[in-house]
């Protein structure tokens, strides 16, 4: 389920316009791309946290630790599935090169400490419908916000360095590295107000462009290929992308009528859903999963279409498929158990509890999850559990009256010594813990 909403967050400077995108097939996708790259950096991929920022302009960053931001802009803009990876390894080498302590340090006094708090406290507002998120105007706008973003030129250098290394270490070309900086080049002729924020946050120069030729020249993988699987997954990433983001006219004139390959299929379902025209939509979707009935997404998007259009008892199966063959989404467990609360029937709710928790063990910082949850328990009449879980939401969304209402419920209404009221207990002392003086 891919769906938009936007939140406004407040911050010292001024309030800003939030939004990011969740969709779990996008989110497998870059972790696929992502995670032997993290590996050979000696990161914990689960660590890393990936961010889809539903932004049209060319932008990647990192900010807050181990939280890695890619604008809906750049992954549009990338001809191949190598310059997606490039660009992660560069960031990933900003990571382990812990440029980020530096930059936090050479901030403390200016005002774009408050552009960090900004995109952090976007995070804990992500949460709305389904695979809703919040989205982040990356780059930003004035003087502080580029200078937090600003790397010098060391930095870039040890990041690219870090970068070939990485690609060399999983086996990979550094080609895809070498045309995104052409693709960066193009923007060294616009004026400075229509460049794209990577570029002026990721200062390019000749010196790294000429020193990642020279690597590729002597690297031993410098003719290996996208792997096949790799191109595909990158062709339906942009394709869905565009399908939601753009305007469904659009999308139709780009993937034409007698186009019969899969990811212009996948693109004029989805936007015939969007127009709304189910007639033209559903036999699209049909014949995607009667050629493709083990994969999870196009089973996802028929019940994703049959719920939107009111037919919610018949979407149930198909999200059920999207779980079994998802290996373990959370945002395909999260679909799954909202719409088997939004049936209204009582029978299913233990369903719902038991797909909802896997939800929040895969991802305890969903707040949407919890919320979900929550409400499964209230209406299934466990009023402990259903505090506990509302409180859990409302602390990740930043809310603490009502983080400290549900707790303290949570805590009078759990059996006493048991996990779950020692969990409402540590809610408490979190918000204890973190009361403004």
């Amino acid at each position: 389920m891919f769906i938009i909403c936007f939140a406004f967050i407040s911050a010292k400077a001024e309030a800003k316009k939030l939004s990011f995108i969740r969709d779990a097939e996008i989110e497998h996708i870059l972790r696929s791309y992502s995670t032997p790259i993290f590996q050979a950096a000696g990161l914990e991929p689960s660590a890393v946290d990936l961010y889809i920022v539903n932004d049209k302009s060319l932008n990647a960053f990192v900010a807050g630790g181990q939280k890695l931001f890619i604008n809906t802009g750049l992954l549009m803009k990338t001809k191949t599935p190598g310059q997606i990876i490039a660009v992660i390894a560069h960031e990933t080498g900003h990571i382990s090169g812990g440029h980020l302590s530096g930059i936090r340090d050479a901030m403390k006094n200016s005002s774009a400490a408050n552009i960090l708090a900004t995109v952090l406290g976007g995070l804990a507002s992500i949460g709305g419908y389904g695979e809703v998120g919040t989205a982040i105007t990356a780059g930003g706008k004035g003087m502080s916000t580029r200078k937090y973003l600003q790397y010098s030129r060391t930095q870039e250098g040890s990041a690219d360095a870090a970068a070939m290394r990485f690609l060399e270490q999983t086996g990979q070309s550094a080609v895809g590295m070498l045309s995104f900086f052409k693709v960066l080049g193009d923007q060294e002729l616009l004026s400075v107000e229509r460049q794209d924020p990577y570029y002026r946050s990721h200062p390019l120069t000749r010196q790294r462009m000429s020193a990642v030729s020279a690597f590729i020249r002597f690297s031993k993988y410098k003719d290996k290929p996208d792997p096949p699987s790799f191109i595909q997954s990158h062709a339906r990433m942009k394709a869905k992308l565009k399908a939601y983001i753009d305007k469904p006219s659009s999308t139709l004139r780009a993937y034409k009528k007698d186009d019969s390959r899969v990811v212009a299929r996948y693109a004029r379902a989805i936007a015939y859903y969007r127009i709304p025209d189910l007639t033209k939509a559903l036999p699209l979707i049909d014949g995607l999963i009667d050629e493709y009935p083990t994969d999870p997404y196009f089973q996802e998007l028929k019940g994703q279409v049959l719920f939107e259009n009111g037919n919610i008892n018949d979407s149930i199966i198909h999200y059920e498929k999207a779980v079994m063959l998802g290996k373990g989404s959370h945002l395909l467990y999260r679909a799954l158990g909202r719409v088997l609360i939004e049936t209204g029937d009582p029978a299913l709710l233990k369903q719902a509890i038991k797909n909802l928790t896997l939800a929040v063990d895969a991802d305890k910082s969903d707040s949407f999850a919890w919320r979900l949850l929550g409400t499964a328990y209230g209406k299934a009449g466990k009023l402990g559990q259903s505090s506990l879980a509302l409180a859990e939401a409302a602390l990740l969304n930043r809310k603490q009256a009502d983080a400290r209402f549900h707790g303290e419920r949570a805590a009078s209404l759990l059996k006493k010594g048991s996990a779950e009221w020692i969990h409402a207990k540590d809610i408490l002392h979190a918000l204890k813990s973190h009361k403004p003086k």
